[in-house]
């Protein structure tokens, strides 16, 4: 099966050997992303709820550039710092989501790139 790099100018450039997303027949796969500024290539300022903001509205931008949103979304997967942040974290998650509910995992890991508080990649069906 022949697939297809997407790339956006409106999320941050992949820091390594990796594409920002891969269309594979009617799936998306979107690399985790976290809370840079595309601009500038810098973490948001703020604290984890703009850190997931950032993470998400990168995202968003990402499945624009496949004609998709957040509603074709099946899985997610959230890496944080802090399991303590878990809260606050799905306050903005459930904000972009809103109805739509994907399966989802949520790990603490030990650090992220960066030693940003999250990072978020995610499954779409097209």
């Amino acid at each position: 099966m022949k697939h297809q790099v997407i790339h956006t100018e409106n999320a941050p450039k992949a820091i390594g050997p990796y594409s920002q997303a891969v269309k594979a027949g009617n799936m998306l796969f979107i690399s985790g992303q976290v809370p840079f500024v595309p601009e500038t290539m810098e973490i948001v300022e703020g604290d984890v709820k703009a850190q997931t903001a950032q993470s998400l509205t990168n995202l968003k931008a990402i499945l624009a550039e496949a004609g998709a949103d957040f509603s074709n979304v099946v899985k997610t997967t959230v890496f944080i710092k802090d399991m303590n942040e878990f809260g606050a974290i799905n306050e903005v998650y459930a904000e972009f989501f809103g109805e739509n509910k994907p399966a989802r995992a949520c790990v603490e890991v030990a650090r992220l790139p960066k030693d940003v508080k999250v990072e978020i990649e995610l499954i779409a069906v097209l």
